[in-house]
């Protein structure tokens, strides 16, 4: 895949994040540098408590960077206050985590229009769409029910159409399939795939679960707060 700058969706440079615990600073993450393209799939692995997740959120907009850049479609974040950040996430980002943070009073449709009615869309202009991409992710027969009557690949399969329906640039998924057995994790892993060729967005993923990352296009592994490839 050739990458252009203007195909770039995320790029982080000498990325550095460093907790203060008491008189002590603990370096999560040590000058890590990523670029992922449009349409790409990544997987990032490590072990547990090795900075996955703060990567993920860092490259996400989602908590402040030490040192370094991240920069979403050519946007430094850092230059942008949180107002401006929300609205980059909204309009550019999805986010699946490894609980699917469902609305349990709202009904599928209702959950996966969320974003959309936050960016200001009309109901009857987001509900089509919310419709629309519950029926790509095989959930057409489902649109009506809440999350506790939904099985538990369902209710991600939810949270994927919800990241998906604002037709972001990227999506960013936190152990998405670490909560469901071997073959409903397969079935998501599968689905999230597909809509990768589809719709051309780029998906970055944390997994522990080595066989999943390597049906990614690409795989990295974070060790000691830096990346090194697979």
């Amino acid at each position: 895949m050739s990458k252009q700058k203007s195909e770039m969706v995320i790029t982080c440079r000498d990325l550095t994040k460093t907790y203060a615990q008491g008189d002590l600073s603990v370096t999560v993450l040590n000058g890590v540098n990523l670029e992922l393209a449009r349409g790409e799939s990544l997987a990032i692995v490590g072990a547990s408590g090795s900075g996955k997740s703060t990567l993920l959120h860092l490259l996400g907009g989602l908590d402040s960077i030490s040192s370094g850049s991240v920069r979403i479609l050519g946007q430094d974040v850092a230059e942008m206050n949180e107002t401006q950040r929300g609205e980059l996430r909204n309009r550019s980002l999805g986010f699946v985590y490894q609980f699917h943070h469902l609305l349990p009073e709202f009904t599928a449709i209702e959950n996966v229009a969320m974003p959309l009615l936050i960016r200001g869309m009309k109901p009857a202009d987001a509900h089509p769409r919310a419709i629309a991409m519950l029926e790509q992710v095989g959930l057409g027969h489902r649109l009506h029910h809440h999350p506790t009557e939904l099985s538990g690949g369902e209710r991600q399969r939810v949270a994927v159409a919800r990241a998906l329906v604002t037709r972001p640039a990227c999506v960013l998924a936190d152990e998405p399939t670490g909560n469901l057995d071997r073959s409903s994790a397969h079935a998501l892993f599968e689905l999230m795939q597909e809509l990768n060729a589809q719709l051309q967005t780029s998906f970055i993923i944390v997994t522990h679960d080595l066989e999943l990352a390597g049906k990614m296009q690409r795989s990295v592994r974070l060790v000691d707060g830096v990346l090194t490839s697979t």
